[in-house]
């Protein structure tokens, strides 16, 4: 069971939250990342951090804040952190992105949120202390049966799962098969514009579609915001959801879309900044987590 004590803290924060985040008209900062202050006064800014600012939380209750947490998992391209392979997929956009969200969920709304994001294995004993967990470039996944148990015992004891950034046909044909396998008889169903999980903070009027900020910038001038050369249609942005018998969204599937380069590239460029962090990657995320907190 996914661990009741953190959950039932953080979700009456999260619902004042809500009236926090929905008057913010624009994120602080302007799209840099040095100059942020949190709740309370000023932030440090520890050098091993990259420049993202740092907080401190109430001593007595350091750990029950929310804690963004990144699957590592094996795929094609290598396996673990500095194992064979090259690239390790898990990996994209880390650490960077978790560390500027953990930042702008903490100075955005009322949560209290654990400076320090982290990465585990899905068959980490500990990972029933947290109630959400990210999983981001999956077009390559490739799960071991320990981790098909322990991802469904996960979700169907009360955790959430996002998955983020894939693309393309193929991609989603390969997530597709793997989690499959943990939940043979359960079919991801496209999430409708009406559905909470777009509204519950930030009123959102379309599906967010994110492109890495380099297919951003070439597709600028003609408006384009999908990637190309992943193969199949890679335009049709879609976010799809995984429920248990009694209905609960356990998993939020983000296909063509990277959340998660929107919230890595703060402070390197203030037009994508505004366009694709600032009106769609922070809102739809924030909007993840209180929905998945909050249910």
């Amino acid at each position: 069971m996914i661990t009741r004590r953190r959950i039932f803290w953080i979700v009456p924060i999260l619902l004042l939250a809500a009236s926090t985040v929905a008057l913010a008209q624009r994120f602080g900062g302007g799209g840099g990342r040095g100059g942020g202050r949190g709740r309370g006064g000023p932030v440090q800014m520890p050098e091993d951090r990259a420049g993202v600012p740092s907080w401190a939380n109430d001593e007595h209750y350091k750990t029950d804040v929310f804690t963004f947490v990144r699957v590592e998992y094996d795929s094609f391209g290598g396996r673990g952190r500095g194992g064979w392979g090259g690239w390790q997929r898990w990996a994209t956009d880390w650490p960077d992105s978790d560390l500027n969200f953990s930042f702008r969920l903490q100075q955005l709304t009322s949560i209290k949120v654990n400076p320090d994001p982290i990465t585990l294995r899905l068959t980490d004993p500990r990972l029933a202390d947290y109630p959400f967990i990210y999983l981001i470039e999956p077009g390559a996944l490739s799960f071991s049966n320990e981790e098909v148990q322990a991802l469904r015992k996960y979700l169907l004891s009360g955790g959430f799962l996002m998955v983020d950034d894939f693309w393309g046909d193929y991609e989603w044909q390969n997530f597709h098969e793997q989690i499959k396998r943990v939940f043979p008889d359960r079919e991801p169903e496209e999430l409708p514009l009406d559905h909470e999980i777009f509204h519950c903070v930030y009123r959102l009027k379309e599906k967010p579609q994110v492109p890495s900020i380099q297919a951003a910038w070439n597709g600028r001038e003609q408006g384009i915001t999908w990637e190309w050369g992943h193969g199949g249609n890679t335009r049709d942005v879609h976010f799809k959801g995984l429920f248990d018998d009694k209905g609960r969204l356990m998993a939020i599937i983000c296909h063509n879309t990277d959340l998660g380069d929107g919230w890595e590239r703060e402070g390197e460029d203030p037009w994508y900044f505004k366009e694709f962090s600032e009106k769609k990657a922070y809102p739809m995320g924030i909007n993840i987590i209180t929905y998945a907190m909050t249910h």
